[in-house]
């Protein structure tokens, strides 16, 4: 079968794999969709952290179940299916506790074991989730969309509070999306005017903010003097991260979405003042796929203009170079197979 590796930095290869073999308690499926995020563009370019080379990307995925044995989820040859790709040990103290999205031993589909970026994987069959009312697309974007919908459950945002995102790709308007369906006043900041105009556009939001424009007089002249009560940064920036400190309301929550191979510091007194919460939020959980599931179902996210560029299979390595570049306006790129 044909599978596409990344064998070093900047550097993809189309190859010949060796079919993967049935075994019990797994699953055969063939890869229809591939989405393309932040954490296989940062693979490409060096800057992901807990990743080696080579590995296969892709983790985002829709497929076919081609081979599958008796399951209690009741799974079967022929079903459509979307991917939890966090395989977690289930016996840690994370995992004891229902946090299988930070297990102490996990392994993530194409960051710490090769992901899907070919024709056919053998996933458990404890993470697939049957999508035979959905679209291809739509299964395939349940786990970008479920990374947001964790992070604002984790966030315990209330309805009514005032809510900025910051960083206006696939995760943050998914932070967005969840955040209005919880019935927060959402703001999204980012630096590209373009991307906000997508963000009253697709997750309708109520304000947006220019981050390159005073934005802390901007934000407080939104608020009536105020600061957004929940803020999530979900750039991947080390800059915008610190900064993020200084846009978050006393007795906040300041949520770190966004993943950054850095150190982030501040100022202890500031902090302290504000008797800020500070978290991070990582994955999702199958809890999470089943909302996002139930949301896209109702056609409460549409996410036919959530997908910007697509291309096949063979052709994915010459078209990725481009999606790195701001001009090439990418929102999320799908491989199709």
């Amino acid at each position: 079968m044909k599978g596409i590796i990344c064998e070093q930095v900047d550097q993809f290869k189309l190859i010949e794999m060796e079919a993967p073999s049935y075994v019990q308690g797994e699953a055969i499926i063939r890869v229809k969709r591939i989405g393309i995020c932040g954490t296989d563009l940062h693979a490409y370019k060096g800057n992901q952290p807990f990743f080696s080379y080579p590995r296969v990307l892709g983790h985002e995925l829709a497929g076919m179940i081609e081979q599958i044995g008796e399951n209690e989820a009741g799974l079967k040859a022929g079903d459509q299916v979307s991917v939890v790709p966090y395989m977690h040990c289930g016996s840690c103290i994370a995992c004891l506790r229902g946090k299988t999205n930070c297990c102490t031993d996990m392994k993530v589909l194409g960051v710490h074991i090769d992901g899907g970026m070919r024709e056919r994987i053998s996933v458990p069959t404890s993470h697939l989730i049957r999508t035979n009312d959905l679209t291809l697309d739509q299964t395939a974007l349940l786990e970008p969309l479920s990374i947001g919908a964790h992070a604002v459950r984790r966030s315990a945002l209330q309805s009514g509070d005032a809510v900025l995102v910051i960083g206006a790709g696939p995760i943050g308007l998914g932070v967005m999306a969840f955040a209005k369906h919880r019935g927060a006043k959402v703001i999204a900041m980012d630096i590209n005017e373009e991307r906000l105009a997508f963000c009253r556009e697709w997750a309708q939001v109520d304000e947006t903010v220019l981050a390159l424009d005073q934005p802390l007089e901007r934000l407080t002249a939104l608020l009536g003097g105020d600061l957004p009560t929940v803020v999530f940064d979900a750039t991947g920036n080390a800059r915008s991260m610190t900064g993020a400190f200084h846009y978050t309301a006393h007795g906040g929550v300041l949520v770190y979405v966004g993943l950054v191979k850095a150190d982030i510091s501040f100022h202890d007194p500031e902090f302290h003042k504000r008797e800020l919460t500070l978290m991070a939020s990582r994955n999702a959980t199958k809890e999470d796929f089943d909302l996002v599931s139930e949301v896209v179902r109702s056609g409460q996210i549409d996410v036919s203009r959530y997908v910007s560029h697509r291309v096949g299979f063979e052709e994915m390595i010459d078209h990725f170079d481009s999606w790195l570049k701001p001009e090439s306006k990418v929102i999320k790129a799908m491989v199709e197979l």
